[in-house]
This record gives structure tokens, C-alpha cells and sequence, in this order.
């Protein structure tokens, strides 16, 4: 996977930034979602992969969502085969809020070295390249900080910790808070909190909580590009969704996957944004056009390159 194709790669999330930023704060998720997948659905049509979803929006049977095992791309002779981890609307509810840190994202790997991982929560740990190494989901949050905290060379009470805002996390954001650590709950959105840890003025130092485990994935993926760090471990709600994992070829339900498991081999990713946020600023509308934010990286080279796009619709099409 050549960086030609990285560059390509991020007119995919363009197009799905673009046409769901028209709907921020109007109050309807399912409607931002929709046009996010019908941008990106189209725009893969242009892209000279063979590409298979095997991280997307849901099954087959929930079309018109780029599900699992759909083929996008031309498909043409010479075109690479890669796997597709994405979320083409990743926080809709930010979206559809008017809230900050919706993107849109796309990850791409060789064949078989994505977590096929499926739609159920999973507990994750993300931290940036200075954290690399001391991580384990073993140990407790409090053991965890304090590891973080002594790779930085910072103090306890330096590190500021993402979680989601949910009544799940009640124990964990009690811990935290009696390690002297400060704390940032997020309502959505924590693939981009995952991404975040790695870029110094965002003053994000470590993600820690239960999510989706599809999202966990995609922040692996990005997390590779840039040198993080990240564990994840399924957390099935019951015996249908501890089936439905071993479905998916994973045998130990318990196992605490690290990130080259998570997301392994050559990576490229790419992610625009959606709605202002700590690592992107949102899809900004003027009259005729709008402008777009977003990042493209490659864990090959560890290249990271932020491009500002400027889109004139008279051009090429209202979006």
C-alpha cells in the first residue's frame, strides 16, 4: 500500500464529512449517519482498491450501511486487495447535537490483520507514544496511571484521563478521581480521544473505559501510524454476544488483545472532521464551498500529514 493510495484515501472521508456536517445540530442522528454512508459509499466507487469491509456499520441485512463484508472500490485487475475497518459518521449524536469531536474515519490494512471484531463493548486503554510499553489491562486503572505518569515523567495530578459519560463507568471515574488525576468525560466519540492522546497540545493523556469494540479497532489503527499504544478486551453482555465473538474466529473471550492484534501489518488511515474538535476542526461552510480538516497517516512511515481542503461546489457538485 503505497502513499498514492493514502492520499486517495482521504477524499473518502471528505465526502462523508462534507455531506453530514450540512445536518450538525439538527437533532437527527439517523439521518446524519445515512448521509455520511451514501457520501462514502459513492466516493469508494473512485477508489483503485479492491476493498472489503470487515469493520463497518452493522450486517448485511442492515443495508444501506456499508456492513460487514461489503466490497467497495473500482475492483479493477491491479488494484490491491486490502481490509476496510470505518465508521463514516463516528458520533453521530455529536453531530446531530452540535457537539465537538465527530469524524469520519477509514482504516486500511493487508488481508487478515484487522480484529474482526463485533458490534459489542470492549474495554479499552489508549495512550500516546510517550506511554508506549506500560499499559496493561490486567492491572488496575490506579496501577495503569501511575506507570503513565512515571513513562511522562509528570505527576499524577499532571495527567488528564478520557471516559466515556456513562453510568458503567461510575467505579472507574471514583478511581481515577482518588489517584488525583483529572478527568474529561465525553459523551461520544472516543475513537477521536484515542487519537488525541498522541498529539501533545490536546492535553489528553490517556483514554480508559468500556466502548464499542468495532471503534476500538479503528483507534488501534491510528494509534499504530503515530507510535500509541493500545489494549482492548471484549465484554460481552451475555451468551448470544459470547457466540457471536467465537462466530467471528475469536475463541478466548477473555483475552486482552494488544494493538498489533488489534490491528496488524501496514496501516493507512485517514479521518476529516466532522463537527470542531480536539484533533481536527469541523467541515466550515461559506458561501459556494466549504472547507475540510483532516488527517492521513501511515504506520510504515509514520508519516502524518494534515490537509486543508478547499471545496467549490459549482465545481463539482453540491455534496
Amino acid at each position: 500500500m503505497d502513499r498514492n493510495l493514502a492520499l486517495e484515501a482521504v477524499r473518502v472521508t471528505e465526502a462523508a464529512a462534507l455531506a453530514s456536517a450540512r445536518l450538525m445540530g439538527l437533532g437527527d442522528s439517523h439521518r446524519a449517519d445515512h448521509e455520511a454512508v451514501e457520501a462514502m459509499r459513492k466516493a469508494f466507487r473512485m477508489l483503485a482498491i479492491r476493498g472489503t469491509v470487515v469493520i463497518g456499520e452493522g450486517e448485511l441485512d442492515e443495508a444501506p450501511m456499508l456492513y460487514i463484508g461489503e466490497q467497495v472500490g473500482r475492483w479493477a485487475e491491479h488494484d490491491p486487495e486490502v481490509d476496510l475497518a470505518l465508521d463514516p459518521l463516528e458520533g453521530t449524536d455529536l453531530c446531530a447535537m452540535g457537539r465537538g469531536n465527530a469524524l469520519s474515519v477509514i482504516a486500511m490494512a493487508q488481508g487478515g490483520r484487522f480484529l474482526h471484531a463485533p458490534d459489542m463493548y470492549m474495554a479499552k486503554i489508549a495512550v500516546g507514544p510517550s506511554a508506549r510499553g506500560v499499559i496493561d489491562l490486567a492491572k488496575s486503572p490506579t496501577e495503569n496511571l501511575r506507570a503513565i505518569a512515571d513513562a511522562k515523567g509528570v505527576y499524577l495530578d499532571d495527567l488528564t484521563v478520557v471516559v466515556l459519560d456513562r453510568p458503567r463507568h461510575e467505579s472507574l471515574i471514583r478511581e481515577i478521581r482518588e489517584t488525583g488525576a483529572r478527568i474529561r468525560l465525553i459523551g461520544d466519540g472516543d475513537v477521536s480521544a484515542a487519537i488525541a492522546t498522541c498529539k501533545e497540545n490536546t492535553g489528553v493523556d490517556v483514554l480508559m473505559g468500556v466502548g464499542g469494540a468495532p471503534e476500538g479497532v479503528i483507534a488501534a489503527a491510528a494509534l499504530r501510524c503515530v507510535g500509541g499504544d493500545m489494549q482492548g478486551q471484549l465484554r460481552p453482555r451475555g451468551p448470544e454476544e459470547t457466540e457471536r465473538a467465537k462466530r467471528m474466529g475469536i475463541a478466548d473471550i477473555h483475552r486482552v488483545f494488544r494493538i498489533e492484534e488489534l490491528a496488524g501489518g501496514e496501516v493507512l488511515f485517514a479521518a476529516t472532521g466532522v463537527t470542531p474538535g480536539d484533533y481536527l476542526r469541523g467541515v466550515q461552510f461559506f458561501r459556494g464551498g466549504a472547507v475540510t480538516h483532516s488527517v492521513v497517516m501511515r504506520s510504515k512511515t509514520m508519516t502524518v500529514r494534515y490537509i486543508e481542503a478547499f471545496h467549490r461546489f459549482d465545481r463539482k457538485g453540491t455534496p
